[in-house]
């Protein structure tokens, strides 16, 4: 990846991609663009790594990061959303992403709440959304996003090979990390505007359409806690609405959601 290559290709690009910067190697993409965020950068800038020693995705899950096989980056925003809000930033984020994906590949790609990409139910993408905030205000997000693209079967450790997967694995051939590169980012910059001009009910809809976990019953995990029911709808604010085994509608704003595979 070159960050002139990518700025020529995201040439008119609103908010994210106006500044692209590409690194060899970094601890996380989320790191360098929180000390960014601190010393008050702009929001839309965009760091990719060729690689990340400590790259991570929610939970403090550790993500994989193979040098040159995936696209590994962040992006720095400054949106006008309380801090409940934010939640839409990651199924903006879902959406633009699956509809780089498909567009790029013609593959069928699902969403899983809240923060995966499927294809052919294993995960080959995810978001992670970082957040600073005050009581009602928030200061900046950090959306950091990382996508498995040319790494083949061997490449994943034997634990996640039934349940990752690469586009190359998918599409059977070697993908440009560059092109996707770039049609992400100017779905997230469009998406990002939509979500800038109060239009999350277009966004949430299409991200409804394209989601493997609505209308399936669900086990989520919140900690220690757990709870049945199922995946209804998302609320304005991003939201999962969990219909429960004893019929409340229950808001549902982080956890792990895991499909149920009932009789």
């Amino acid at each position: 990846l070159f960050a002139d290559d990518l700025a020529a290709r995201l040439a008119g690009a609103g908010v994210i991609g106006r500044d692209v910067r590409v690194f060899e190697e970094t601890t996380s993409t989320n790191d360098v663009a929180e000390k960014l965020a601190r010393d008050g950068a702009a929001e839309g800038v965009v760091i990719f790594a060729e690689s990340q020693s400590r790259g991570r995705g929610r939970l403090g899950r550790q993500w994989l990061s193979p040098p040159r096989q995936g696209l590994w980056f962040s992006i720095l925003l400054r949106p006008l959303l309380r801090p409940q809000e934010t939640t839409q930033l990651t199924v903006m984020a879902a959406t633009a992403l699956r509809r780089a994906i498909s567009h790029e590949t013609s593959l069928e790609v699902k969403i899983k709440w809240p923060n995966d990409i499927l294809i052919g139910g294993k995960k080959v993408a995810g978001i992670l959304t970082e957040m600073s905030a005050e009581l009602d205000r928030v200061r900046h997000v950090i959306l950091g996003i990382g996508v498995d693209v040319n790494q083949q079967a061997g490449d994943f450790p034997p634990e996640l090979r039934r349940s990752a997967t690469s586009l190359r694995m998918e599409c059977g051939v070697a993908v440009s990390r560059a092109a996707l590169a770039a049609a992400a980012l100017r779905e997230l910059d469009a998406d990002y505007e939509r979500l800038r001009a109060g239009k999350f009910g277009a966004v949430a809809d299409e991200w409804e359409n394209f989601c493997a976990t609505l209308g399936g019953n669900v086990t989520v995990q919140i900690g220690d806690e757990r709870f049945h029911g199922r995946a209804e709808a998302l609320d304005e604010t991003g939201a999962l609405l969990l219909r429960t085994e004893h019929g409340r509608l229950k808001t549902i704003h982080g956890g792990d959601v895991l499909p149920e595979k009932r009789p």
